[in-house]
């Protein structure tokens, strides 16, 4: 069952506490790997990613504009180079343009990366721009056909979808809360705060 689906499923305390106990009693039995999606949404939610998942577009329409209303982004600038979203998403009173000053970056993306959580860009998204000068707030329109297992796996299909043109500055996006700014492994990199809006493909 998909996991996006499982979301939606209620789970029983009892039955919880009885998969927990039968997790723990596999100590020395070699864990099964997580399909991708699962350890997409666990290395994402991980990361401090606000992911809302939609079956249909009219979804996606819905949660977008909840987003623009939880953060009174209605009616203000928004950082967007992608003529497919502009068009898409024209009816929320949005200045499209190239501000970096702009209230949130809004752009779609090149993979999902399950083993990371991230979310992998390249200048087909953010040109030769650096990931600390957009803005603070981003929103990323996906879809779950994107959903990759590891990053060489993300790399390759970039290579195979742009075999005249290789895109350059390729990023991936994977940390989402102030506080990873102080973790080692997060040096180097830039925390935004992250909405992503997956719509159901498959």
């Amino acid at each position: 069952m998909n996991l996006f689906k499982k979301l939606f499923k209620k789970t029983t305390p009892e039955k919880e506490q009885k998969e927990t106990s039968k997790a723990q009693t596999s100590k020395y039995v070699p864990e099964k790997p997580l399909p991708a999606d699962d350890r997409f949404m666990q290395n994402f939610k991980e990361n401090g990613g606000k992911f809302i998942y939609c079956e249909n577009i009219d979804e996606v329409q819905e949660n977008f504009d909840n987003i623009l209303v939880e953060n009174d982004w209605y009616e203000k600038e928004v950082y967007c180079t992608d003529t497919v979203l502009t068009s898409k998403f024209n009816g929320y009173n949005l200045q499209f343009c190239t501000n970096f000053q702009s209230s949130f970056f809004f752009s779609q993306c090149e993979s999902l990366i399950a083993d990371s959580g991230g979310v992998l860009v390249s200048s087909n998204q953010i040109h030769e721009t650096k990931l600390k000068e957009l803005p603070y707030n981003v929103v990323i329109f996906a879809k779950t056909s994107q959903l990759v297992d590891t990053l060489s796996e993300g790399l390759r299909i970039i290579k195979t979808r742009n075999k005249k043109s290789i895109p350059t500055n390729i990023t991936t996006i994977k940390n989402f809360e102030s506080r990873t700014e102080n973790d080692f492994m997060s040096y180097g990199s830039s925390t935004k705060n992250l909405y992503l809006l997956l719509l159901e493909d498959l």
